[in-house]
């Protein structure tokens, strides 16, 4: 094997160590950061989501959650409980629930947003724009990789 292609296949290798590493980090951080707030990481991502589109059915959410219908069921129990968010019947639907956020629901995602911009601005503080565009378009050349390889439409995640 050439020495060439063996320092592009330990580059490819280290790029998605740190790649992973980096984002468990983050993760971990953000999490910190809104358990301060009373939510778990997978609750605030939730009320984001919401605050987003204000209302999506329990499929929607499960989808953009990326979680098991029964994981969405006890998050959105949990959720209920804190009076964040409500289910509403859909109309035509008997089985299809909306999930709405609350008023108390929206004051603590607009928070919870903001924690997250405030994250945002002090991990890529010393990050130019021209290497926020740069990886940028690589992540999302790996993304659309990832969802050809896997056989779902990029979007779908």
């Amino acid at each position: 094997m050439d020495t060439k292609k063996t320092q592009s296949e330990l580059l490819r290798a280290e790029f998605l160590e740190e790649l992973s590493i980096t984002s468990r980090k983050l993760r971990t951080l953000f999490d910190a950061r809104v358990r301060a707030h009373g939510l778990t990481l997978a609750r605030a991502r939730t009320l984001i989501h919401l605050s987003k589109k204000h209302v999506m059915t329990q499929t929607e959410l499960a989808v953009i959650l990326e979680v098991e219908g029964p994981t969405l069921v006890r998050l959105l129990d949990g959720l209920e409980r804190q009076g964040l968010t409500e289910r509403r019947p859909v109309e035509g639907d008997r089985r299809a629930k909306h999930i709405a956020l609350t008023e108390a629901g929206r004051r603590l995602a607009a928070e919870v947003t903001g924690l997250g911009n405030e994250l945002r601005e002090e991990v890529l503080a010393e990050v130019s724009e021209a290497e926020l565009v740069s990886a940028t378009r690589v992540f999302q050349a790996i993304a659309q990789k990832i969802a050809a390889v896997a056989g779902y439409e990029p979007d779908a995640a």
